[in-house]
């Protein structure tokens, strides 16, 4: 089994052709020129390929044209995603929209006492942070030091509007006090709880019938500081629709003890799964993990 390695796909010069589209001749043309990318991807880039064959392969029992056919799809609609978050982000012209399911949960978060929204790998999680503007509260976003710098700075040279705060992972576990005061200023916390980097605590669970390994740190959190949780997602449902969901939070109950924290954070992450599992059945071709996942 390969795992992810903490670095995300796609260099300085892919982003910044991109945005040389975006500007001039727009996102139509930039959205044909997928096209092309997304076959490169599919016949050069065979890391990226055969995880995600076997995924439809094994967990939607697809056949191997099918499998293949998704796969390129996957590529092509990944692509989209980033051009639709670089469009979005920097204020550029759009006729994008949006359903909201889910979003009053959020704002009484806000209203209240705050808590985490936990995504996943699938849809477009920065255009799920980007919404989150219209929450009237701070926002922080928990991330993996997983691009390169000079690809983030150059995409917040873009950017019109920094209303978040990002609160990156780093080795001294600085980042574990900042989300400590965040909670306890009763602000909202926004992470992943699908990926991880070597060393981190976590469980294996089954996940579409298959063991798989996930991070047990954001579920932790929930337990410890006896914060509401709520597992959020946004999924393309065409070329200029987004469909945002937010499940209604669920609170756990104060632990007593660390064996207690864990038995919560556990109960947490078996709900996070189920969620996972479901949006996924719904929306096959917008898993984005690159690697082999499960254990098998």
């Amino acid at each position: 089994m390969s795992s992810w390695q903490g670095k995300t796909r796609g260099g300085k010069f892919g982003y910044w052709f991109f945005i040389q589209i975006l500007h001039w001749p727009g996102i139509k043309f930039a959205y044909f020129f997928l096209n092309f990318v997304s076959l490169y991807f599919f016949i050069f880039v065979s890391k990226a390929r055969k995880p995600l064959i076997w995924y439809f392969n094994n967990v939607h029992q697809y056949g191997r044209f099918k499998s293949s056919i998704s796969t390129l799809r996957n590529f092509y609609i990944f692509g989209q995603t980033i051009i639709d978050k670089v469009v979005l982000m920097s204020g550029l012209p759009n006729k994008f929209t949006f359903d909201f399911d889910g979003e009053d949960y959020i704002v009484k978060m806000a209203e209240n006492e705050g808590g985490l929204l936990v995504g996943a790998h699938i849809g477009n999680w920065e255009i799920a942070g980007h919404l989150l503007k219209r929450i009237n509260t701070k926002v922080h976003i928990v991330m993996l030091q997983a691009e390169h710098e000079k690809i983030k700075s150059m995409l917040d040279d873009v950017m019109s509007e920094k209303k978040m705060i990002i609160i990156p992972i780093s080795d001294d576990f600085s980042h574990l006090f900042k989300i400590k005061t965040a909670l306890e200023n009763n602000e909202i916390v926004a992470m992943h709880g699908d990926r991880f980097l070597p060393g981190t605590n976590t469980l294996v669970k089954k996940f579409f019938a298959k063991y798989a390994e996930f991070p047990l740190g954001p579920f932790l959190i929930a337990a410890k500081y006896n914060k509401p949780i709520c597992y959020v997602n946004a999924l393309k449902e065409s070329s200029s629709h987004y469909h945002f969901y937010a499940n209604e939070p669920f609170k756990p109950e104060k632990a007593k003890t660390i064996k207690d924290r864990n038995l919560l954070a556990e109960n947490l992450l078996e709900r996070y799964i189920n969620q996972l599992e479901h949006i996924i059945k719904k929306y096959p071709l917008q898993w984005f993990n690159y690697y082999y996942f499960w254990k098998n």
